[in-house]
C-alpha cells in the first residue's frame, strides 16, 4: 500500500500506537540519559547507564525506572501522530508533480514535521524531565559533602519543596506532572510550559530533516519493486538505523535542551538565561564532550522507538483498526 492511499486518521492511529509501545519499551534508558545529561563534572552519581539504572533500581525500587512514563505515555500519541503525519502530509504535496522527491525536497518535508511536533514535545519534555531528574536531586542532595543548607535550597521556587522541607533531607515526596503543570501555570503562565521551546526546536527540526530522509532512502532500498513496499523486518532496521544516526547528530542540542528545562538544581549546579549563555557555559567548565552526554543512551531509545513506529505504519495497523470498527460496520 503506498503512503498516499493511507488516510489522516489512519496514520493518527498508527503514529499515537507505535509512540505508546515504543516508550514503554525503551522508558528506562531515556531516565538513564536525562540523568546522565545533567551531571556536572565533580558531581557524578552515575558512572554509566548501567550504573544509573542499578542504582535507581536499588534506591527508588522497579518503578523508580518510569518515573515521568505516564506524562510521556499520555503526550506521545498526539506528538508521534503529528510527527508522522505532517512529515507525510509535506511529502504528499511537495511530490505534487507525480514525481519522486528530490533529498532537498525531503528535509523540508522533515523540516515541517519538526516543526509541528513542538507543539507538543516542549511541554511534555519539560514535565518528564522534573520527574525523571528527582531521583539524582535526591541522591546528590543526601551525599555529606552537600549537606550545606544553603545549598540545598533548589534555585527554582517550583517544586522546591518536593525535596527539601528542612536541612535535614526526607526521602523525595512524590509530586505529579498535573502538580508541575498546575504550579507552572500559576506562576509562569503558558510560556512556563514552553521554556526551552527555542533549544527544542533546535533538536527535533535537524533531527527530522536527518531522519526522515535517511528513511526514505535506505527503506527503499529493501524494496522488492517500485510498487512494492519494503517488508516489514526492513522497515524496522531503516527506522532502527536512521533513528539512532539522527538522534547521535543533534544530541548537543538534546543536552542543552535538558539543561534549559530543569527547574531544579543540585548543589552548586549552574543556572542558565538561554541557549547561547548554555552553551557557553558547559564549553567553558565542562568541555566539548559534554555535548556528548547521553548520546549511547539517546540511540538506544531512538532506534527501537522510530523502529517500532515505521513497523506499525507500514503494516497498517490504523487501517485494520479503522476497518473493524463499529462505525465502519454500520457504513454502506
Amino acid at each position: 500500500m503506498s503512503q498516499q492511499q493511507i488516510s489522516l486518521p489512519a496514520k493518527l492511529i498508527n503514529g499515537g500506537i507505535a509512540g505508546i509501545v515504543g516508550v514503554t519499551c525503551v522508558f528506562p534508558i531515556d531516565l538513564a540519559k536525562t540523568r546522565l545529561q545533567n551531571q556536572r563534572q565533580g558531581q557524578q552519581v552515575y558512572k554509566s547507564m548501567m550504573d544509573c539504572l542499578v542504582k535507581t533500581v536499588r534506591s527508588e525500587g522497579y518503578f523508580g525506572m518510569y518515573r515521568g512514563a505516564a506524562v510521556n505515555l499520555t503526550l506521545v500519541t498526539p506528538e508521534k501522530a503529528i510527527k508522522l503525519a505532517a512529515n507525510d502530509l509535506f511529502r504528499h504535496y511537495l511530490a505534487n508533480d507525480g514525481k519522486g522527491l528530490t533529498v532537498f525536497k525531503e528535509m523540508l518535508a522533515g523540516c515541517g514535521a519538526g516543526m509541528c511536533q513542538v507543539i507538543v514535545t516542549t511541554p511534555m519534555e519539560m514535565l518528564k524531565i522534573q520527574l525523571q531528574d528527582a531521583g539524582r536531586l535526591a541522591v546528590q542532595q543526601q551525599k555529606p559533602a552537600m549537606m550545606t543548607p544553603s545549598k540545598l535550597v533548589a534555585t527554582n521556587g517550583v517544586l522546591s519543596r518536593s525535596y527539601i522541607s528542612s536541612s535535614v533531607v526526607p526521602a523525595p515526596q512524590v509530586v505529579s506532572a498535573t502538580q508541575i503543570a498546575k504550579e507552572l501555570l500559576h506562576t509562569q503562565g503558558i510560556q512556563g510550559l514552553y521554556r526551552g521551546l527555542g533549544a527544542t526546536l533546535m533538536r527535533d527540526v535537524p533531527f527530522s530533516i536527518v531522519y526522515f530522509p535517511l528513511f526514505a532512502n535506505l527503506n527503499r532500498l529493501g524494496k522488492p519493486s517500485p510498487e512494492q513496499s519494503s517488508p516489514f523486518y526492513w522497515a524496522f532496521l531503516s527506522g532502527c538505523a536512521a533513528g539512532s544516526a539522527a538522534a547521535v547528530a543533534v544530541n548537543p542540542c538534546d543536552v542543552v535542551k535538558t539543561r534549559l528545562q530543569s527547574l531544579n538544581k543540585g548543589a552548586s549546579e549552574e543556572t542558565y538565561s538561554g541557549v547561547m549563555n548554555c552553551v557557553s557555559k558547559i564549553l567553558r567548565k565542562e568541555g566539548p564532550s559534554a555535548f556528548l552526554k547521553g548520546a549511547g543512551c539517546r540511540a538506544l531509545v531512538i532506534a527501537p522507538l522510530f523502529g517500532i513506529a515505521q513497523v506499525m505504519y507500514f503494516v497498517g495497523v490504523g487501517e485494520y483498526i479503522l476497518d473493524n470498527s463499529p462505525l465502519s460496520l454500520l457504513g454502506p
